[in-house]
Formats: structure tokens, sequence, C-alpha cells
């Protein structure tokens, strides 16, 4: 069972770390509401940090494709016969530490649906993201119904900028926003690097699957992705314990993956509805609040 609350120390700093329970967000939520009232009952001060899922609200913004409507070309088709099947399924899977599930899901790659993704991957997210064994380049279908995958933000800093101030608006705080994915970025040295795009500094996005691949096999540091910060210097080497236990007391919905999320509902890769993701609780917003001790 995941905890929703836990305290982790950074340095000399204590942090109380607390998951609040929302709406699931469909496109068109509101979730800038949710946001407001799930901060307000909780009792939000001044300093706190606010991590919100950054696919909750590329989604709740309508930032989506229905792969259903993808006709996927030869070098898609390529990529899910025989690159996911076989070179992920018994190479780059254990290279990269996977767990033993996900190898055997991926030996069994679906052809017409991933390749459907592949194409979507590669429109949106370029090669080398596109050959990754999944979230490629931000692009994630968990979490969501039917053949529907979100989106990474296009704009994630000015919305990080807008979360705030409307925070600060509406319940006189000031307050850090940190917008979030719970794919990993690696510790290379003195930098952190990332598989898909964020716009922090002091994090540097490229290489795809390459980034990926090299860094699990070498067992880098690794820390969710912060894509957007607002209100707060944020260092992510100081700071990286602390999106951990963020991302634990989060915890994955439905499921880490499409497959995951199948199972969990007893359905099809593409069988999930709306209505079955509604019935469990979501938790896209944290809350992390320095304490003395």
């Amino acid at each position: 069972m995941v905890k929703r609350f836990r305290k982790v120390k950074i340095d000399n700093t204590v942090y109380i770390v607390k998951a609040l329970k929302s709406n699931y967000w469909r496109p068109g939520s509101d979730y800038l509401s949710d946001i407001i009232s799930a901060l307000s009952n909780f009792g939000v001060k001044d300093d706190d940090i606010i991590f919100i899922s950054e696919k909750a609200v590329s989604t709740a913004l309508g930032n989506i494709v229905d792969e259903d409507k993808v006709r996927p070309g030869i070098l898609a088709k390529v990529i899910a016969r025989f690159w996911m099947r076989y070179i992920w399924g018994y190479i780059l899977g254990p290279l990269s530490r996977l767990r033993k599930s996900t190898i055997l899901f991926l030996r069994e790659y679906p052809l017409d649906y991933g390749a459907r993704h592949k194409e979507v991957a590669l429109r949106y997210a370029g090669l080398l993201s596109a050959l990754c064994f999944g979230s490629e380049g931000g692009i994630d279908g968990s979490n969501l119904p039917y053949a529907l995958v979100c989106l990474p933000l296009r704009k994630p800093r000015e919305i990080a900028i807008m979360i705030r101030s409307k925070i600060e608006e509406k319940l006189r705080v000031k307050v850090g926003v940190i917008l979030v994915d719970s794919d990993r970025c690696y510790k290379w040295l003195r930098t952190w690097v990332s598989p898909r795009y964020t716009c922090l500094k002091g994090v540097k996005s490229f290489g795809g699957v390459l980034t990926y691949v090299i860094s699990n096999m070498l067992k880098l540091r690794d820390s969710p992705t912060p894509i957007a910060v607002d209100g707060i210097d944020f260092n992510l080497n100081k700071m990286y314990k602390l999106l951990r236990v963020v991302d634990k007391v989060r915890g994955h919905g439905a499921g880490r993956n499409v497959w995951e999320m199948a199972e969990r509902f007893g359905t099809s890769l593409t069988g999930v509805t709306w209505n079955m993701l509604e019935g469990i609780p979501h938790y896209p917003i944290v809350i992390a609040r320095k304490i003395n001790e």
C-alpha cells in the first residue's frame, strides 16, 4: 500500500511530504480550481513547495492524441515488430534493468496498437525518443483510456508561472511550484541529463534511448524529472531526494504503464474507460513543507 505521507531530511532541513487527493482530470477539467481546493483544505502556507503532475495538467488541457486515428508508416511498424520485441525484449530490456514483467510484455509487444503508438512518437518526439521502450519523449498512455496518449506540455514554464500566480491570488500565500514527470533524469558526473525535454536549468535534454540505456546500465543516480519551476530556487543536486519521495507518495494511479493498467482492470490495452479511471484515487498534487525538529 502506498504511503501518502512521509518525512525526508535534506542536508539539515526536514520536510514533510503529503500527497493530496483530487478528482481525475479529464480534458477540459478545471484543474486550477481542484488545485486551489486541495491546497486550501490542507492549509497551505508560505514557502510550501507544490509538486504537480505534468501529465495530469497536460491531459486536463486536452493535449492528447487518439492513436486509433493514426496510420502507422513502415518505420513505425519495423520498430514495433523487431526493435521492441527483440532488441528491447532480449537485449536492451535486461541491460536497462527493467522489471521481468515489463520485459515479458515487450516480447509480446502489440503490433497494430504498438505501431500506431510508435508513429505518434516519431511525429512528436523524433527517432531517438521513439526507440525508447515507453514514455517516449514524455508521451504517455498510462492513466488514460482507450487508445489515447498524452503529449508533454508545450510551454511548461508559462503554465508553472500561471499556476503559482493563481495560488497566490486565491490563497494569499507565496509558494514554489514544480511541474514534474515520473520519467527519470540521471546524474552524469556534475550534470543531470534527461532523455526527454525539460526547461529546467541544470538539466540537459538529449539522447533519447541512448541516454536512457546508458544511464540504467551504469546504475547512475536518478530522479523524477522536474519539467518547470517557478517561485523557488530549485537545485536538483540538493533536492533530488525530495523529488524521489514526492514520486513515492504520489504513486502511479492505475499503473506504471498501459500493461499494468490493463491488468488492473482486467481488460485489453485499449479497453480502459474514463469511468474505470475515475473509480480509483488520484494524487496529482503533492505538497512539501519545511519543519523544525
